[in-house]
């Protein structure tokens, strides 16, 4: 399946966070427009296999989506949380690549 995945994507992202693991994918419909698909992957424990949650993005909502994710980041970052060194977890899979 990770194959097909990868042969149909015109450009991929892989971010591995934990136990998960996200894929940004940009695909191509047959009329050569483009679309945004991101995947949630996650081992289920009691028989190893993966869950993969899927959301589909198309180009007349990326604006109002990436303007959405970003306003809910900051407002996390900023007003819940603002004392969370967000940087933490970026450090330690950049120290685990050296």
């Amino acid at each position: 399946m990770e194959e097909n995945r990868e042969q149909n994507a015109i450009f991929s992202k892989r971010v591995k966070a934990g136990k998960r693991t996200y894929f940004f994918d940009v695909r191509s419909t047959k009329s050569n427009d483009y679309f945004l698909t991101i995947t949630e992957s996650s081992r289920k424990f009691d028989d190893g296999n993966f869950i993969k949650t899927k959301i589909f993005l198309y180009k007349e909502d990326f604006n109002k989506f990436s303007d959405a994710l970003n306003e809910t980041i900051k407002h996390v970052k900023n007003e819940l949380l603002p004392e969370y060194n967000f940087d933490e977890f970026t450090r330690k899979e950049e120290d685990s690549n050296l």
